[in-house]
């Protein structure tokens, strides 16, 4: 996993929710984080689009579940970007 987006997403994570930067763990999901509720995630996923240049389907914003997660499909995403020349 691409540690530079990695801390980008734990950094946005931080910012969205409202806590501590050093909270925010791979292993961080909506049951560990208070303030991860469905308006929020929302939140999340329009920075994370804004921040990596990217477009999420409705089904992959559903699967953005963790922390860890998120980076590997933003890690995905950047990479097919990359690949398809965009």
């Amino acid at each position: 996993m691409d540690v530079t987006i990695l801390s980008k997403v734990q950094d946005l994570v931080a910012q969205i929710f409202g806590i501590d930067r050093a909270l925010v763990l791979p292993e961080s999901t909506p049951e560990t984080i208070e303030t991860w509720d469905s308006l929020q995630h929302l939140n999340l996923v329009l920075a994370l689009e804004q921040e990596f240049q990217i477009q999420f389907s409705p089904e992959e914003i559903e699967q953005l579940q963790s922390v860890e997660l998120i980076s590997m499909l933003v890690e995905e995403k950047i990479s097919c970007e990359v690949a398809n020349g965009r």
